[in-house]
């Protein structure tokens, strides 16, 4: 039996702001269809590691492979053998464009789709999200729940003549900070949900903080910790595992080999 062949993967990346050293050699394989969660405290270069895999960010150090091709400089260097999207922390909508404008913006920039089909496009996307109706409002008059399912309908939102523009991977970035228990329960869910009905969101690479969060979206699990991958287990394992980091980081005592700051 063959076995599955990662889909992207690095290889020694290392990474550094002057003097601080934030990633220090780090290997990390995706799968497709993978639900992969990177936890580890705050400043551990989580986020770091999603924008060096979307191509936002260059290592310092250490090979970047998507599809088994090795990937060079940035994302706006080359054309990618695969079409990655990210979800951002703070959702990172323009407060000048309408709901619409800002979930199908890439089409309107990139493609020569007619105003109709972009509409429609985008109309099928804040329907999958939860949002029908939304798209002549603006940023602010959104709660900070109804922004972040914004955010995640132009990640899933694509050019359909276009299918190498389909998102083979969703990159989230912290999706349920900020939120209440149950705003975060309803993304948590969506996360979940859109795996199974988009034709994106197959795979996902996901960082956060939020236990509820971590153990009802991943399945595979990555702690960053020091500049490198401390542990990798499953949620079943989160509360059976001897590692002191994750049992230190669930428990949130201050006791432990986590240096609190």
């Amino acid at each position: 039996m063959t076995e599955k062949e990662p889909i992207i993967k690095l290889r020694g990346i290392k990474k550094s702001f002057g003097k601080n050293v934030i990633l220090d050699g780090v290997d990390l394989d995706i799968y497709q269809g993978d639900a992969l969660v990177i936890i580890g405290p705050s400043g551990t270069g989580k986020s770091t590691v999603l924008r060096i895999i979307s191509g936002l960010m260059l290592p310092d150090e250490g090979e970047i492979y998507i599809n088994g091709e090795k990937r060079e400089g940035l994302i706006d260097d080359h054309d990618n053998s695969m079409a990655i999207s990210m979800v951002f922390q703070q959702a990172a909508l323009f407060d000048s464009l309408t709901v619409r404008e800002n979930v199908g913006f890439f089409l309107y920039q990139h493609s020569r789709l007619s105003e109709e089909k972009i509409k429609d496009i985008v109309d099928q996307s804040l329907e999958m999200v939860g949002l029908p109706g939304k798209g002549d409002l603006y940023p602010a008059e959104l709660s900070g729940g109804m922004r972040k399912r914004v955010s995640f309908a132009r990640a899933v939102t694509f050019n359909p003549e276009n299918p190498l523009q389909r998102p083979e991977i969703i990159l989230y970035d912290e999706p349920t900070a900020g939120l209440d228990p149950i705003a975060s329960t309803v993304i948590e869910d969506l996360v979940k949900d859109l795996r199974v009905s988009s034709e994106a969101c197959k795979t996902y690479v996901m960082v956060s903080h939020q236990d509820s969060t971590i153990r009802r979206t991943g399945d595979r699990l990555i702690f960053l910790y020091n500049g490198k991958i401390q542990w990798q287990g499953t949620v079943g394992e989160i509360d059976t595992t001897d590692n002191e980091l994750v049992r230190q980081f669930f428990s949130a005592k201050r006791e432990g080999p986590i240096q609190v700051v």
